[in-house]
Order: structure tokens, then sequence, then C-alpha cells
């Protein structure tokens, strides 16, 4: 019934004891000193373009794009979009990935897209791409590329999205679902 003299706990009594023998009110957890620790995805966002329209040679998709609204919420602040230009609400290394349904309007027609980065604000590289072959007149494709990006600067470093048809194929949209459109994760900093 006496107290236990401080002396006489050492780390290995306590480490040899079994979760079975502590019972009463233990003391509650603070996770303040922890180090070492991220907090997970703190960015993710989808957008789509919500209306399918016919392209042809190479053009940017500078309209048409909504955020995801079926389902889903975004993650953090999201990025923004203006005339087919997405930037980005932090610094860090994003995961991109662009996708694209094709409908072809020719029999073996080419078509696919690109994933342009800017780090000056204005020009603009390919820095990912990808293409399919549809073999028929009407047929269907889908193309998905992806790309991981070092946002260093959110005032110069950007991202649009261009698509090329070999004739004049129809880039498939709507808004109720993802048929085109781009998924940005945050995946750490810098």
């Amino acid at each position: 019934t006496a107290d236990i003299a401080n002396s006489a706990v050492t780390d290995a009594k306590i480490s040899a004891l079994t979760s079975s023998k502590l019972t009463g009110a233990l003391p509650a957890i603070s996770g303040a000193a922890l180090t070492g620790l991220t907090a997970g995805i703190t960015e993710m966002d989808n957008w789509r373009i919500h209306t399918s329209y016919t392209a042809s040679g190479i053009n940017y998709i500078t309209s048409n794009w909504e955020r995801n609204d079926t389902t889903f919420q975004k993650i953090g602040t999201g990025l923004t979009e203006s005339s087919g230009v997405f930037s980005f609400p932090s610094t860090g290394k994003y995961l991109i990935i662009f996708f694209m349904s094709w409908t072809s309007s020719n029999a073996s027609n080419f078509n696919g897209g690109y994933i342009r980065v800017t780090t000056d604000g204005s020009n603009y590289t390919r820095r990912a791409d990808g293409f399919d072959d549809l073999q028929a007149n009407g047929a269907h494709g889908a193309v998905a590329l992806n790309l991981v990006v070092d946002i260093e600067n959110i005032s110069t470093h950007k991202v649009k999205f261009e698509v090329e048809a070999q004739a004049s194929n129809t880039l498939r949209g709507d808004t109720g679902r993802n048929i085109t459109g781009a998924i940005f994760i945050k995946l750490g900093e810098t």
C-alpha cells in the first residue's frame, strides 16, 4: 500500500509491462510535441470540360472548363482556371493527370494531347504527351497522361492542356461526369 519509489521504476520494467496490466484513468496523449509528421494530402482538385466539341489540328483547351461538382469536394484551396490556364494555390510537388475521350470522324485517325508547363508565366513547354489511333469512323478512344511538376512560384508556374487531332474528331465532354479533364494532387513540399 506504500508508494513505489521513483528509483524502483526502470525502463526495463516498464517495457516488460503488458497492456492488460494497465487499468484506471490513463493520461491523455497530446500530439503537440510530435515532429516529422505530415498532414497527408493538403490539395486535390478535379476539373473537366462540360461540352463536347470538334477538334482539328493542334489546339489549347481554352473554354468549357468546370470544377467537378458531382459528389466531389476539393481538398484545400483548389486551383484556379482562366482561359484554360491553371494556377496553383501553393508551392509544392503536384501530380497532374490529364484524361481525354475521343470519337473519330474518319477511319484511321490519331488524336491525343499534351500537358504544357510554364515556369516564367508565358513560355509553355510540352512536358507530357499521349496519343491513340482510332481505326474506324465513329470509333471511341481514350488517352490518359500524367506528370509530376515542382511548382516553385505560384505567380509564374502554370499549366495548360493542348489537344491534337489528325482530322475533325470530337473531344468529348459532359457536365455530369468526367470524360475529358484533369486531376491535380499535391504530393508534398518542394
